[in-house]
Order: C-alpha cells, then structure tokens, then sequence
C-alpha cells in the first residue's frame, strides 16, 4: 500500500478512534468509548505510561476473536498510549470493521467499504519490549503517537509508528519485526 494511502487510513483510525466518528464522519452505530491524549513528548527515557500500549495487543485480539467467534483477517491494528484499534476485514476484504479495545472493552462501528492487504494474527512476530527500542533511539525527540501493524497487499506484515516531531509535522517510520528503522516519510 502506497505510503500515502497507509497514512491517510492510519489517521481516519486516529481520528475515529480518538474522535467517536466513523471514516465518513458519520456517528457510528454504537458509541465506541474515546480517549483524550494529553502527555508529554516520548523519549528514550519515557515512561511505558507514555507508549503505545503495544502489549495488549494479544489481549485485545483474543478479546476481539473471543466475541466473533474465531481466527479474524485485519486490514490493521494499531496501539495508543490509551487503546487498541482493530480493523477487521469482513466480506472478503471488501468492508473495514472497526473495533476500539479500551480498558478491558470492546466496542465497535458499523464497517465501511474498503481494499488493501489483510493479514491475521498468527503472522504477526514482534517483541513488544523491545519493538520501539531503535527508533526511540535514533529519534529521541519524537512524539509516538501509534504503533500500527497493516498487511502490505503482497501477503507481507509491515509494523511502524506515526510520530509528531518537536519542529513540527508528522512521521511515518516503518520498523522491521526486531525494530530496526526502515525508512522515515514526513506526514501532512
């Protein structure tokens, strides 16, 4: 999926998410709990208060295919400091559910038309502990405002995290499964 694309569907999540609207800008079918992020800027010395909740990412899927009744096909998951957002694959890949775990609970949306690469979670191979290492070194200024995990269309799972850097403007920094950098891209 092209970088631009990657970043408009990650921050539609954001903002349904975080604002309570489906992609349309609609009121969802059922009200999915919001979060209002308020912290300080993620360093090397950050407190795990201040990352992407990343190791609950198990929690939330077990949760999510408890309630659906078996194995699912994402187009993404992605963590907040606060949440986990899912976006489920329904319909053959033809329709985006999305499911926001928060605190233990899972709500969700109508789904949305949609295309793109799927993956389930049985390709998913990170460490949790240690997936931010790198770039919260080689970038220690930076604001992580996700984690996300998104099928690349070609069968492959690519992981990465969107920042906000302290001159302004946005990042999208693609990471490896060990966490190494792969590439950075500015986001408008």
């Amino acid at each position: 999926m092209p970088h631009s694309r990657r970043a408009v569907i990650i921050g539609v999540a954001l903002l349904a998410a975080l604002g309570g609207c489906t992609a349309d800008g609609a009121s969802p079918s059922s009200t999915p709990a919001t979060a209002t992020t308020t912290r300080s800027p993620t360093t090397a010395t950050a407190s795990p208060a201040e990352l992407p909740i990343i190791d609950q990412i198990d929690e939330a899927v077990a949760a999510l295919e408890t309630e659906l009744h078996g194995a699912q096909s994402f187009f993404e998951i992605n963590a907040t400091a606060q949440l986990v957002n899912m976006f489920v694959a329904l319909n053959n890949g033809s329709v985006a559910q999305p499911w926001l775990y928060l605190d233990g609970t899972l709500t969700s949306s109508e789904g949305q038309s949609a295309s793109g690469g799927t993956f389930d979670i049985g390709s998913v191979d990170f460490d949790p502990k240690t997936i931010l290492s790198t770039v919260l070194t080689d970038l220690p200024d930076i604001t992580i405002e996700s984690f996300y995990i998104h099928g690349d269309g070609q069968g492959n799972v690519l992981y990465g995290v969107l920042a906000t850097s302290p001159k302004g403007g946005g990042l999208d920094v693609v990471l490896d499964a060990d966490g190494e950098v792969k590439s950075v891209d500015p986001v408008n």
